[in-house]
């Protein structure tokens, strides 16, 4: 599907968030690609990412799923909007075994206020991908409502400097 922006500077909107997210910087996730209602979003392992078993965590997965269907909805919006994701649904179909995650997400119907989003993960292991988890997630657009922190959201003492 074709999209256009509603935000012609889409694209540095989206990468200025995602360097905000301390938690995708904490896990090493790199955001790849952003084109109109598109998104990929890669983490290499890390021990520290993991289950028992040594495969990528759920967890990890799940927030690739999610924050490379979050950009890609939030590319499609206007610069004064901020976005939050409403509920995903994650399959795990293999496990996460391998070398380097890779999330791709693409919107599926942009709504006035709901979006909605498809990602497929996939892990690469010795050069090969193979699809470990589809996810479906709907997403909300906070019209107005700029995608910056409320410095005043918490007292300082209870924020890292």
């Amino acid at each position: 599907m074709h999209f256009t922006p509603s935000d012609p500077d889409f694209e540095n909107k989206v990468r200025d968030s995602f360097s905000r997210q301390v938690f995708m910087d904490f896990i090493g996730a790199k955001l790849v690609e952003v084109r109109p209602g598109y998104c990929e979003i890669q983490v290499g392992y890390k021990k520290d990412l993991s289950q028992q078993h040594r495969f990528f965590h759920a967890g990890v997965i799940g927030t690739i799923a999610d924050n490379s269907a979050g950009y890609a909805a939030y590319s499609l919006m206007p610069a004064d909007s901020s976005i939050l994701t409403v509920e995903y649904k994650l399959n795990l179909v293999a496990p996460g075994d391998g070398a380097l995650l890779v999330g791709r997400a693409h919107v599926i119907k942009p709504g006035h206020t709901l979006t909605i989003c498809k990602s497929d993960v996939f892990v690469v292991k010795n050069g090969i991908e193979k699809l470990c988890a589809i996810s479906l997630v709907t997403l909300m657009e906070m019209k107005g409502k700029a995608d910056m922190p409320a410095e005043d959201a918490f007292p300082k003492k209870n924020r890292e400097a």
